[in-house]
C-alpha cells in the first residue's frame, strides 16, 4: 500500500510522533475518521426515522462528554 500526504502534513506527524510512530499515527487517524462518518451515518439514519434530536437531548449528551473527558478513569455511570 503506498499513501501519498502533502509534504507539510508528513513533516507535521513527523515532528509530532517521529519516523518510528508515523504509520500508527495514520491508521489511528484513519480509524478515528471512519468512526467519525459511521456516527454521523447513524445520526442520519435515526434522525430520518425518529426526527431531529431535541434540544434537551443535545444538552444531556453535551454533559455525558464533558464528564467523560473530564475523569480520565472511565464512563461516567448512567443516570
Amino acid at each position: 500500500m503506498s499513501l501519498s500526504l502533502p509534504e507539510g502534513t508528513a513533516e507535521a506527524i513527523r515532528a509530532r510522533v517521529g519516523k518510528r510512530e508515523f504509520s500508527a499515527f495514520i491508521a489511528a487517524a484513519v480509524e478515528r475518521e471512519l468512526r467519525g462518518q459511521v456516527l454521523d451515518e447513524y445520526l442520519a439514519d435515526y434522525e430520518n426515522r425518529k426526527g431531529p434530536v431535541s434540544e434537551q437531548a443535545r444538552q444531556r449528551a453535551r454533559q455525558v462528554f464533558d464528564e467523560v473527558f473530564a475523569e480520565e478513569a472511565g464512563w461516567p455511570a448512567a443516570s
